[in-house]
């Protein structure tokens, strides 16, 4: 159920991005920020692995958490859309659009480096473009 109030909306968002962001131990060294990079690695960790349940919770909760902001605001706003995805795309459908936006992007630090909203915002629009 969504809120009219969207700072609350955005603080959810952040709330989400925290406790993935702790929950694996992930952080960037001295960043004190949840990066593009600590988003990766959550979104990539392999089925096989013991913190598979945990870090796909977190990675799947934090794209749903955003674009549902995404389009919370775009619409109730009337501002342009950033991201123009099917009806038939799923969150699972992003994760594999973040995953391979960001192993394109791997060796550029200043995009790895970004608040983790702003690759995932990316890598979705480059996916799902609004024409």
């Amino acid at each position: 159920m969504l809120t009219s109030k969207p700072s609350l909306l955005l603080g959810l968002l952040l709330l989400t991005s925290q406790a993935c962001h702790h929950a694996l131990g992930a952080e960037s060294p001295g960043s004190g920020v949840y990066q593009v990079r600590d988003l990766y690695a959550t979104c990539a960790v392999a089925p096989q692995s013991s913190d598979y349940a945990r870090a796909m919770a977190g990675c799947l909760g934090f794209i749903g958490g955003a674009v549902q902001y995404h389009d919370a605001v775009s619409d109730r706003k009337q501002l342009k859309r950033l991201i123009c995805y099917p009806e038939s795309a799923t969150v699972t459908d992003g994760r594999s659009a973040f995953l391979a936006w960001a192993e394109k992007n791997a060796a550029n630090q200043e995009r790895m480096a970004e608040i983790a909203v702003v690759g995932l915002v990316r890598a979705l629009a480059e996916r799902y473009p609004c024409r």
